[in-house]
């Protein structure tokens, strides 16, 4: 009698993750917030921002592989300090 066993099929590798690309593709977004912020904050606010940009750069990079659907959230998380230093202090601290 012929045994029959059944074959398993070769495991497909996995399809790319698109969140990661989307959380880059978000961190690209912020540095223009950042870099155009430059005309009205002071220089040393800008340089501050700007290191914590490049922090966030530095965190989604290691998250691309280790935690993609993480990256987004870090390009939330840089687009809300932007917005949590820039709008009080042009609205309290008068920057032009």
């Amino acid at each position: 009698m012929v045994s029959r066993r059944r074959t398993r099929p070769a495991p497909r590798p996995d399809a790319a993750d698109p969140w990661p690309f989307v959380g880059m593709v978000g961190m690209v977004t912020t540095f223009f917030l950042y870099a155009a912020s430059a005309p009205f904050t002071p220089w040393w606010v800008q340089t501050l921002m700007l290191v914590w940009w490049a922090f966030c750069l530095l965190v989604a990079s290691a998250w691309f592989t280790l935690h993609p659907r993480w990256v987004p959230w870090v390009a939330v998380v840089s687009a809300l300090s932007w917005f949590a230093v820039v709008l009080p202090g042009g609205i309290w601290l008068g920057w032009e």
